[in-house]
């Protein structure tokens, strides 16, 4: 019961990061809320002024209504500057900064931030993986950094 409990606030933990932006159906379900492509929004926690959006698979009908559905792998990325960019500390050569369950228990949607320091860019890569065996869809993006405000690293 311990484990259940603490898997749920991870997930909730995962959620509050992410803002749905919006959603459209891809496939009627006659019961349970139908297919979707979701679009969510999420802040770089230690990169301030840099946004990504991800869009992703949900799946509906019955198993999807009551949290049994596995979604599908597939994932887009784009990450913008929405103000001035500005470093909470510095930043790790590759850190996961966001994941998301795409099934109750194996299933994590995944993305990583890279620094590119020859090109002071910031990179993002989403991906899936599952317990046993992941999946080799992934989407990238890249956010230039302003060579005036150099990326610091540890």
């Amino acid at each position: 019961m311990k484990t259940v409990f603490a898997l749920a606030l991870l997930v909730a933990a995962n959620w509050a990061h992410a803002e749905k932006i919006g959603d459209v159906s891809t496939a009627f379900k006659l019961v349970g809320p139908d297919h979707k492509i979701v679009v969510d929004a999420f802040d770089d926690p230690k990169v301030h002024g840099v946004t990504c959006y991800v869009s992703r698979a949900k799946t509906g009908g019955v198993k999807g209504m009551v949290g049994l559905a596995e979604d599908k792998s597939e994932a887009s990325i784009a990450c913008r500057p929405v103000g001035p960019i500005a470093f909470t500390a510095p930043l790790p050569k590759e850190e996961e900064v966001f994941s998301e369950g795409l099934s109750p228990l194996f299933k994590k949607l995944r993305i990583v931030r890279m620094v590119d320091k020859t090109r002071n860019t910031l990179v993002y890569l989403t991906y899936s993986d599952k317990l046993i065996d992941g999946s080799p869809q992934n989407s990238v993006t890249a956010v230039p950094v302003d060579r005036a405000t150099p990326i610091p690293t540890k």
